[in-house]
């Protein structure tokens, strides 16, 4: 049989798949609700792009306060989570919830995934990673800080913890930390830690079509992955359109406050209402959980708001095992126009019978 061939792994894994009902108001994929100008890109398309990325990556590492070759390009981050899997390969340890796409890579490859539940408050449960660090002394630990789905920053001091007990690479994804009012980096103790890498994205910051992420660490461990990763991963068409947008940082500062002063915002108007529990968020979503006592299911909330051109995204699970967990009855709403939240608002009140706490 044909089928016999894919490997059992892959036979066991679920695809990846994105609900995409085709709404007008889509603040499911926590893009960002702005977009900026490409210009006149002018490029030799009939030509392989840079395949080092050499004149982005420079911009960015000035930027970062690194040098060059201590920062590298991939196709999104899922593209470096897969080459450090490969470059590195497991036991790897992943905090639950978090961004799927650690364990799915991960499995995807083979590699022994250890899932650790988060605490109540949804930051690191300190005793279970350090015994998880002990026992199995996995060789990669993915943070994602601010967290996705749950939208808090995990406490500095733990991670710090983690860095420093950790035998392994520990990779600190900060896709959300341009929206953190924290707006502490991680890269600042780059000097400090060898086996502490970075992950960085331009997507949620207004640039999500062209797919860039950037992993930032030791030149030595660099030099390292980028020996797997593939040739010309990154068009050229992405590298200049990134080029010419980072060069107007008033827009996307400007951009990034206005999601920011949306946030607290939605925040405020989401804890007005009885139905739901919102849950504070240094990111560019906000994560709620429906209450026990709702007049509405999770699932007609959902397709409520669909009815309503509004499309979010609908959790489920997140417990270290994958389901039941935390995530049951819960949503993340991606904060958009002032004219997009007001609308999502409105529906919210319709729906769940407008009943303010």
């Amino acid at each position: 049989m044909i089928e016999d061939l894919i490997k059992p792994n892959i036979k066991a894994l679920k695809a990846y798949t994105i609900d995409a009902p085709p709404c007008s108001i889509r603040l499911d994929a926590n893009e960002s609700p702005y977009g900026f100008p490409l210009g006149a890109l002018k490029i030799a398309i009939n030509r392989y792009p840079d395949p080092e990325a050499a004149a982005l990556r420079k911009v960015l590492a000035g930027k970062w306060g690194v040098e060059p070759e201590c920062v590298l390009h991939g196709n999104g981050s899922d593209e470096l989570i897969y080459y450090l899997l490969t470059a590195v390969g497991g036991p790897v340890l992943i905090p639950a919830p978090t961004f799927s796409m650690y364990r799915i890579i991960a499995d995807s490859l083979g590699e022994n995934t250890i899932m650790v539940a988060l605490d109540g408050q949804f930051d690191l449960d300190m005793e279970a990673m350090l015994a998880a660090i002990g026992r199995h002394n996995p060789k990669l630990i993915f943070l994602s800080r601010p967290n996705n789905p749950t939208g808090n920053s995990f406490t500095c001091e733990k991670v710090l913890e983690v860095i420093e007990n950790a035998g392994g690479l520990v990779i600190v994804d900060e896709a959300y930390q341009p929206f953190s009012p924290r707006g502490d980096s991680f890269i600042d103790l780059l000097p400090r830690y060898r086996n502490l890498l970075v992950m960085r994205t331009l997507s949620k910051i207004g640039l999500a079509a062209l797919r860039l992420g950037f992993i930032v660490g030791d030149k030595a461990i660099i030099g390292a992955i980028n020996k797997v990763r593939l040739p010309y991963n990154v068009n050229s068409l992405s590298q200049a359109a990134a080029l010419g947008i980072l060069k107007d940082e008033k827009s996307i500062d400007a951009c990034i406050v206005n999601i920011k002063d949306e946030r607290d915002r939605l925040f405020m108007e989401l804890s007005k209402l009885k139905a739901i529990k919102p849950y504070s968020s240094d990111a560019n979503f906000i994560l709620f959980k429906l209450q026990n006592n709702a007049s509405v299911t999770a699932d007609a909330l959902y397709k409520k708001l669909i009815a309503d051109d509004i499309l979010i995204k609908k959790l489920a699970g997140g417990g270290a095992s994958g389901a039941p967990g935390p995530l049951d009855n819960c949503f993340r709403v991606t904060v958009g126009t002032p004219k997009e939240n007001a609308a999502f608002i409105m529906s919210m009140k319709k729906i769940t019978g407008g009943s303010l706490k």
